[in-house]
């Protein structure tokens, strides 16, 4: 699991790459809040998981431990970029109701404008 977090116009851009599981959570939760700690600014989010190709109940429970954090800081956080096998994830746990999910980045970082 890889992590590379940018700024594009007041968005923060967090590219997760590999497995989202419970081998890999805890230093994707290390990552993003080294992260965000630096840039306390940003408050609306883009999770890109397009080269995300599997994820476990542990993967699941840290983006919602990640929604749950940002919006108590009064931000948003879009997921984009779904592959199939993650998105099997959601659709059995129905978190897809919890999450905005797009397509493409472009698509989610333009709603996280709004």
């Amino acid at each position: 699991m890889s992590v590379a977090c940018t700024k594009e116009q007041g968005i923060g851009i967090i590219t997760l790459s590999g497995p989202l599981t419970a081998a890999t959570v805890e230093a994707f939760r290390e990552q993003l809040a080294a992260w965000q700690s630096g840039e306390a600014d940003i408050k609306n989010f883009v999770f890109d998981l397009s080269a995300v190709d599997f994820m476990d109940s542990a993967g699941l429970g840290s983006l919602i431990a990640a929604l749950k954090r940002i919006t108590e800081r009064g931000g948003d956080m879009k997921l984009a970029c779904l592959q199939k096998k993650p998105r099997m994830v959601f659709e059995i746990t129905r978190a897809y109701k919890v999450f905005e999910i797009f397509d493409t980045v472009e698509e989610a970082t333009k709603a996280a404008r709004q």
